[in-house]
């Protein structure tokens, strides 16, 4: 017969997993914001203000790749390498 404990124990295993990620997650988005600011850097962007930033961001990302360069009226990705 299972032990009560058992499923209690598996429990608090998972929350403490889950704690972990959550930490991992956060370590992990600060640095891809650091690795994403790095590339900005010296384009000109970083005028632009927080706000509009963000919408142009946002905007960019309802597109595929192919989609972003052509409105932008940019070459292929060769070009922005």
């Amino acid at each position: 017969m299972p032990r009560k404990t058992g499923a209690l124990a598996a429990l608090k295993k998972l929350e403490s997993e889950r704690a972990k990620l959550d930490t991992k997650q956060q370590e992990l988005e600060t640095k891809a914001a650091t690795e994403l600011g790095r590339m900005f850097l010296g384009s000109g962007i970083e005028t632009f203000s927080a706000k509009s930033l963000k919408l142009i961001g946002i905007a960019l990302g309802k597109m595929n790749e192919e989609q972003a360069l052509a409105t932008l009226k940019i070459g292929g990705s060769a070009q922005t390498r």
